[in-house]
């Protein structure tokens, strides 16, 4: 049941973890539950209804994609067909893979959209469309059991796959011929990613997927082993409810129109092929400065840019991370993606590889950084005697040996090359280590949210960085050109660079002021304690966020948009039915904080306690519910507790900044020492708080 807030008339009860916005705004949202229903008529009808709708099956709030993301193309072009059909598109989400296509036979929904594979049995039950990709079943398993070449090798092990899968019938006919392998239906509520990730970690001992699925995961699940195939290629294509002959032509039509071809051989092409494609496939990083996810969104200067530049085009742009930033230029050679956006400062060595560098689009020094303590540092040589700390492998290192050739008497300490250099930063800050070396642009990044560091003087001439393409495609090369000369200190080019480099110190201002004898925390306490009590939050806590939120201004907006005293994503509201017009109201904006923190509540399991959960749902706010679930996982696999917070899954979750970590997580680059700070901030505030306000209750006051 949705409880009240204030837009309750219409509002579905929606969490936007269950499905991803990116490059489009979709349509209504709806849960399968609440939709309208039996709705089983064809073009006709639904041309005088006005809406498609689309049934697709719950999904993780702010997956990375790390190369061509196919549940993503799919959304994309099923909203694409929606609107060519002059429909507008209702999204329809359905918790179980199993109820697709009972809710489609029921009028439900119009059309399936959810990577699903042509069976003989589902096509007894539907119609499908023309193909949009094919897929083989593949067997996986762990790499420490060893290979698994032939069913022979499955003898004695255990597969688990959904009961609804069309995986469950090839097990069960591969068991007539087998029957020492063991079939164990796994819950139908989760998904295939989950249920690799079981595998990588011994949970479970063996699955079965298909392999484009498979392909994605091991991107970023290296203990994965793929075994032999189990099914020739099969079609992977759209459910449409039998008895709609009109609505499954005008699909057909659509999709050959469009010439779809998801997982398509690498392949290299200059502007017109790429403009025939639809798509521009950007190779870039998983880190702060060029493309992450924040909340549940996707971010970043280089993810910014690209997206702007592949819109003036009319292309969809697909953010593609290889495993190393050595491989970046490999793989565009490669054809496995179009251009390089990744913060890389164009040289001769790179250019002889058959690649060649838009004009420059960002300018940047290297930094030495101390501490405040250190402000009076102004020149290299005053390190003489001092100690600075970067990896080897680093352009840093350079030029810190060729100062020491020069004179200056100064330490070099090799930092573990595992180490991000915004870690590296973060152990200046404290005081572990004494000086280092940082990119100017990395270094603002950092000074957006800490105010323990500090640039003292650049150690280099000023470096460019430029994009990359191959020197054949002369064409897409001059339109990233043209795009750059235009755009380059715009405004829209200046205020993204001040959203991700201006040194504001959003998140290191600290409060000082203490609640009045009276009792009264905020302005807002009236609205505070109604929607606590509504979803059973102690008001002091939430008036806790609020303070380390926003320090109470209704008007405060962070880098990435997130607005007013709760500081709520747009889009996050827009899946409860609220607009960005009404999130700047402080009643609004309060309780779509309180309902979003009770929603993510909901969605953590097994933590040891109340209290537990409470700072679990609150690092979820702050970081993303994907960054919680990756520092469980990983402090699992760290021997941590993972149901515990301070101690435990509090201490793992700063690893994910390292990549050596991120790099074989599904959401990817965090700077979650963030969300530590920010839990551990709330905790002190509420509990100041409730001293406060106990001590006025009981007549201290």
């Amino acid at each position: 049941m949705t409880r009240p807030g204030p837009h309750p008339a219409g509002s579905a009860s929606f969490h936007p973890a269950n499905v991803r916005m990116r490059t489009l705004l979709w349509g209504v949202l709806l849960l399968a539950s609440g939709c309208e229903t039996g709705e089983t008529g064809d073009l006709d009808a639904l041309r005088s209804l006005g809406h498609l709708r689309i049934l697709i099956p719950q999904l993780e709030s702010g997956h990375l994609p790390r190369q061509v993301d196919l549940l993503d193309q799919e959304r994309e072009l099923a909203d694409s067909l929606a609107r060519t059909l002059g429909l507008k598109p209702v999204w329809v989400v359905v918790e179980k893979r199993s109820d697709l296509i009972e809710q489609l036979v029921r009028g439900r929904g119009d059309l399936i959209a959810a990577n699903l594979t042509v069976t003989d049995e589902r096509a007894g039950q539907i119609a499908f469309s023309r193909p949009l990709t094919m897929a083989r079943e593949q067997v996986v398993s762990r790499v420490e059991a060893g290979p698994l070449r032939s069913a022979y090798d499955l003898e004695g092990r255990t597969v688990v796959v959904r009961r609804s899968s069309s995986f469950w019938g090839t097990i069960e006919r591969l068991q007539e011929a087998h029957p020492d392998i063991r079939l164990v239906a796994a819950p139908e509520n989760v998904d295939t990613e989950e249920i690799l990730y079981r595998v990588a970690t011994g949970a479970y001992d063996v699955t079965v997927a298909d392999d484009n699925l498979v392909t994605t995961a091991l991107a970023y699940m290296p203990g994965l082993m793929v075994g032999f195939s189990l099914t020739e290629a099969r079609p992977v294509a759209w459910g449409v409810r039998p008895g709609a002959p009109e609505l499954l032509a005008a699909v057909d039509t659509f999709l050959a129109d469009a010439n779809i071809t998801f997982r398509e051989a690498d392949y290299t092409g200059d502007l017109p092929e790429l403009l025939d494609r639809g798509v521009l496939r950007v190779l870039t990083r998983n880190n702060a400065a060029s493309y992450f996810v924040w909340r549940g969104d996707l971010v970043g200067f280089e993810y910014d840019l690209t997206n702007a530049f592949a819109a003036r085009l009319g292309l969809n742009a697909e953010m593609v991370v290889p495993p190393t930033q050595a491989a970046l230029l490999t793989w565009l050679r490669q054809g496995k993606g179009d251009v390089v956006a990744a913060a890389l400062t164009p040289s001769t060595r790179r250019e002889g590889r058959g690649i060649v560098f838009s004009q420059p689009y960002n300018w940047v020094h290297q930094m030495v950084v101390g501490r405040a303590a250190d402000s009076l540092l102004t020149e290299p040589a005053q390190l003489a005697g001092r100690s600075v700390v970067v990896r080897q492998g680093s352009s840093y290192w350079a030029t810190l040996t060729a100062l020491k050739a020069s004179g200056v008497a100064f330490d070099l300490v090799e930092a573990p090359p595992q180490m991000e250099t915004e870690e590296i930063i973060g152990l200046v800050g404290d005081g572990t280590y004494d000086l280092t070396v940082a990119d100017s642009h990395i270094l603002d990044i950092e000074l957006t949210w800490r105010d323990d560091v500090r640039g003292l003087f650049p150690v280099s001439d000023s470096m460019p960085h430029a994009w990359a393409v191959r020197e054949e495609d002369t064409q897409l090369l001059e339109a990233i050109n043209g795009f750059l000369a235009r755009e380059h200190r715009s405004l829209f080019y200046n205020l993204t660079y001040r959203k991700y480099f201006g040194n504001e110190g959003r998140i290191a201002a600290q409060a000082t002021e203490r609640p009045s004898r009276t009792g009264v925390l905020s302005p807002y306490d009236s609205l505070i304690k109604h929607y606590s009590d509504t979803y059973a939050f102690d008001w002091r806590l939430i008036a806790a966020q609020m303070f380390v939120e926003s320090r109470f201004n209704p008007s405060a907006e962070s880098f990435a948009g997130a607005v007013g005293l709760m500081q709520v994503m747009p889009s996050t509201a827009a899946g409860f039915g609220v607009s960005r017009t009404s999130l700047i109201h402080p009643d609004t904006n309060t309780y779509m904080g309180v309902r979003y923190l009770d929603h993510t509540k909901q969605q953590i399991e097994g933590a040891e306690t109340p209290e537990d959960l409470t700072w679990f749902a609150l690092a979820a706010y702050n970081a993303g519910f994907g960054h919680l679930e990756d520092a469980r996982r990983l402090a699992e696999q760290l021997g941590k507790n993972p149901n515990v917070w301070f101690g435990e899954v509090e201490e793992v979750m700063p690893l994910l900044a390292r990549r050596s970590y991120h790099r074989q997580t599904q959401y990817g680059y965090c700077r979650c020492s963030e969300p530590v700070s920010y839990v551990r901030r709330i905790r002190n505030r509420e509990r100041a708080y409730r001293r406060a306000t106990d001590s006025v209750a009981a007549g201290e006051g």
